[in-house]
């Protein structure tokens, strides 16, 4: 599917908390998830870059030493081998991610 409407794209359940729906081509996966409220990720690292921007609500997000609250048409670059990680507020964020495919 080479295009999305992002105001009608239907997420699946992928954790509890977490819906998304993902691309996956030969070398890069592109998603976009939709992350409840009050969710938190405490952090991991992995071998690729990472990129996304907040499609809507809002997110901190660690990256390294860098903490910043991310909000709608904010983007975040994660470079690979980085601990991160983030956490909702009261309201759920949407997000489109894209990152290297891995193997």
């Amino acid at each position: 599917m080479p295009f999305w409407n992002l105001n009608t794209l239907q997420l699946e359940e992928f954790r509890p908390g977490i819906t998304s729906k993902a691309v996956i081509g030969n070398d890069l996966i592109m998603v976009c998830m939709q992350i409840e409220g009050g969710k938190e990720d405490m952090g991991h690292e992995h071998p690729f870059d990472q990129c996304g921007m907040v499609i809507e609500g809002q997110i901190e997000m660690v990256v390294g030493a860098d903490r910043r609250i991310l909000n709608v048409n904010e983007c975040y670059f994660i470079p690979a081998g980085e601990h991160h990680s983030w956490k909702t507020f009261d309201k759920s964020v949407t997000l489109l991610d894209i990152s290297l495919k891995q193997s």
